[in-house]
């Protein structure tokens, strides 16, 4: 199974991030010149407070070693497709999600290896196994930028095949997503079993915290409501399937599902247990109102 799980994951991100680009056009990151102030909030929430909070809660719950350096690669990931797809649903800001979730999927293969290093010295010292940044800007790089530029030069390119085939492959990558998700579980159960009860909480703990948090600071910083319910989300989900394949890879010649990725994979579990019906049950309000035509706006 983890040889499954190794041969799938990186090409079900790298699909999950064509995908993403073939919804791009360039007009979309001209966005971030006329909109800067909205931008600007997504940037601060999703480069600096995710980590951040991420530290406090390794702290707080007293994880260490692997486990903490996991949930750092784990804070330092960009936001997931799942993000824009909650935001349609509640009818908050599609355009600025769409664009903090490509902006900060194209630089991930810059600030994941920054916060790697961080998190692997601080936490692990001199028992740190040998890890090489570089190949991890590399792979960060592979997975993410070079999947999503693609995506884009396609849809330019080729018009009239990215309308026919673009929704399928979308829908491809969240079943293989699933599906790599659930064997890297399923096949790892017992250490998952060991893991759920304080890290599955602490998890938990992550995603609310930089939720409300990332809310509460867009509103201080004067972002609209529903700007700053679309920043929240997208500080709240992270991109687990990426998260999962850089841990996967940070031990040379080791299994896919080592100590560093547990984090990731129950991440998901959270994720899809708990964080997901609450955000599902906010934009359950908006998309009613939508139905009656009472949608108002911010």
């Amino acid at each position: 199974m983890d040889v499954f799980v190794a041969t799938f994951l990186p090409v079900t991100v790298m699909i999950i991030m064509f995908s993403l680009g073939l919804g791009l056009t360039p007009k979309d990151f001209q966005r971030i010149a006329r909109r800067p102030r909205a931008f600007c909030i997504g940037a601060l929430n999703q480069i600096f407070l995710l980590p951040l909070i991420g530290y406090v809660i390794i702290l707080a719950f007293g994880f260490t070693a692997e486990t903490a350096v996991g949930i750092m690669i784990l804070a330092a990931c960009p936001g997931g497709a799942a993000s824009n797809i909650i935001t349609k649903l509640a009818n908050w800001d599609v355009a600025l999600s769409v664009t903090l979730t490509a902006t900060f999927s194209l630089t991930c293969a810059v600030t994941i290896p920054v916060v790697l290093a961080f998190a692997v010295t601080h936490f692990m010292g001199t028992s740190a196994p040998a890890i090489d940044i570089s190949s991890t800007a590399i792979t960060a790089f592979l997975l993410t930028a070079l999947p999503i530029a693609l995506g884009i030069v396609f849809r330019a390119s080729l018009p009239t095949w990215t309308a026919r085939f673009a929704p399928a492959l979308a829908k491809l990558a969240i079943l293989l997503f699933v599906v790599v998700i659930a064997g890297a579980v399923i096949s790892n159960w017992r250490v998952v079993e060991d893991n759920i009860a304080q890290l599955g909480l602490g998890l938990f703990a992550l995603v609310a915290s930089v939720s409300i948090l990332g809310f509460t600071v867009s509103r201080i910083l004067k972002a609209s409501d529903r700007e700053a319910k679309t920043i929240a989300v997208e500080t709240g989900v992270q991109n687990g399937a990426l998260a999962l394949a850089i841990a996967g890879l940070l031990v040379a010649n080791g299994p896919t599902f080592n100590a560093f990725a547990i984090p990731a994979a129950l991440y998901s579990v959270v994720w899809l247990g708990t964080a997901l019906p609450t955000l599902l049950l906010l934009a359950w309000a908006p998309l009613r109102n939508l139905t009656r035509g009472h949608i108002k706006q911010d």
